[in-house]
C-alpha cells in the first residue's frame, strides 16, 4: 500500500496531538445548544406546541376554537410547570409530513402530536423523545357493510394510508410478511385520508388503533365501522424535543412521570392543594414541593407539580377526560399496578 502524502501524515499527527491534549471529558462532550429552549420560552412568555391538525381525543379545537385533547393537555402541563400557567400555550397544527420540519426549524418548542418513537427518528432527525405517554399499535378499520372480520380478508383490498408515517412502512411490512396483496391510496392530509375512506375510495383505513377509535367516534353512525382485531405493530407515542437541550427534555420527561406518579399516589385536581399543605407521605411531599428542592433541580419552581395537577389533573384524569369518551380503554396505558398496565414513573427523590 503506498504511503500517505506528507501533508496528510502531518495533518493526522496534528489531529492526534490535539486529541491527546484534550481531557477525555472534553472529547466526549456534545456541543451546547446555541440558546436554551427553557430560556427562550420564558423570554417569550408562551410555550409553542406542535399538535395534530385535528384528531378527536388527542388534539382538536372545539366549537369555540379552544384546543382540547390528550396531547393538548401535555402541552398545558409543560406550560404549567415552566410558566406557572397552563393557558400560556400557542398551538401550531402540523401535518404528518410537516411536523418534523416544524420542530427542527424552531417553529415549535415541542411536538406533542401522536408520534411514534423509533430508532431512526431518535437518532437521525436531531430529536429526543421525552417519554412514552401512550402505548398504541396499528390496526385497520372497515365499513361493517363490507363483511370483513379480520385482516387476512383484506387480500386484494385498497387501503387508505398517510405518507411520511410509520403507518405506511408497517402496512408494507405486514403485507409482505403475510403475503397480502393491496393497493395503497396515499393521501397526505389526515382529514382527506379519512374522507377518502368514508367516500369509498378505499376498502379499509389504517392508522394507530387510537386514531381509528377517534375517527369512528365522531361519525354519525359509529357502529357502521368496525376496527378489526389485529394489531400489527408497536406504536409508543410521546412528545419530542430538539436534541442537545437536556434541561428542557428533562422537564418534559418529568412532567409525564409526575402525572403518572400523581395517579399512583392518589393526588388529583380536587385534593392537590390539600395534600400539598398536609403532612403526607414523604414522596408526596417531595413531588408537591414541601421538601427536597426537586423543582429547583429541574430549573422550575418547587411547586411545579402542584401547578400541573391543579391545571390538568393526574394521568388517569387526563386519559378519562379525553380518551375514555371516544371508547379508548386504558389497556397497556393503565398503571403498572394494574394487570397489563405499563405506565410507570421512577421515584421522586
Amino acid at each position: 500500500m503506498p504511503s500517505r502524502p506528507t501533508f496528510l501524515r502531518g495533518l493526522g499527527a496534528a489531529l492526534l496531538a490535539t486529541a491527546i491534549a484534550l481531557p477525555a471529558a472534553a472529547q466526549q462532550q456534545p456541543a451546547a445548544p446555541a440558546s436554551s429552549t427553557i430560556d427562550a420560552i420564558r423570554a417569550r412568555g408562551t410555550l409553542v406546541c406542535g399538535v395534530n391538525t385535528g384528531l378527536a381525543g388527542f388534539a382538536q379545537p372545539d366549537s369555540q376554537g379552544v384546543w382540547r385533547g390528550f396531547d393538548v393537555d401535555y402541552c398545558r402541563a409543560v406550560a404549567a410547570a415552566l410558566l406557572g400557567d397552563a393557558n400560556k400555550v400557542r398551538y401550531v397544527p402540523a401535518t404528518a409530513q410537516a411536523r418534523f420540519t416544524a420542530l427542527q426549524s424552531g417553529e415549535v418548542d415541542i411536538l406533542a402530536r401522536n408520534t411514534t418513537w423509533t430508532l431512526s427518528r431518535d437518532t437521525s432527525l436531531g430529536f429526543d423523545f421525552a417519554a412514552i405517554t401512550f402505548f398504541d399499535g396499528q390496526g385497520f378499520m372497515v365499513k361493517r357493510s363490507l363483511g370483513v372480520n379480520n385482516a387476512a380478508q383484506l387480500d386484494g383490498a385498497t387501503i387508505c394510508v398517510q405518507p411520511g408515517t410509520t403507518t405506511e412502512q408497517n402496512l408494507t411490512d405486514w403485507a409482505r410478511a403475510n403475503r397480502i396483496r393491496f393497493t395503497p391510496v396515499v393521501i397526505e392530509r389526515l382529514e382527506d385520508n379519512i374522507n377518502a375512506y368514508l367516500a369509498g375510495r378505499c376498502d379499509a383505513y389504517t392508522t394507530d388503533v387510537s386514531g381509528l377509535a377517534a375517527t369512528r367516534a365522531v361519525q354519525a353512525n359509529p357502529n357502521d365501522h368496525v376496527i378489526l382485531p389485529e394489531v400489527i405493530s408497536k406504536e409508543p407515542l410521546g412528545p419530542l424535543v430538539r436534541h442537545g437541550d437536556q434541561r428542557f427534555a428533562d422537564l418534559v420527561r418529568w412532567v409525564h412521570f409526575g402525572l403518572v406518579g400523581a395517579e399512583e399516589l392518589g393526588i388529583t385536581t380536587a385534593n392537590v392543594q390539600e395534600m400539598a399543605a398536609s403532612d403526607a407521605r414523604p414522596e408526596v411531599q417531595r413531588m408537591l414541593g414541601r421538601n427536597g428542592d426537586l423543582g429547583r433541580m429541574l430549573g422550575v419552581d418547587n411547586a411545579w407539580m402542584v401547578n400541573v395537577i391543579r391545571s390538568v389533573g393526574n394521568y388517569g384524569e387526563v386519559f378519562a377526560r379525553n380518551l375514555t369518551p371516544i371508547g379508548i380503554q386504558r389497556g397497556p396505558n393503565a398503571l403498572w399496578t394494574t394487570p397489563g398496565g405499563l405506565q410507570y414513573a421512577p421515584p421522586f427523590r
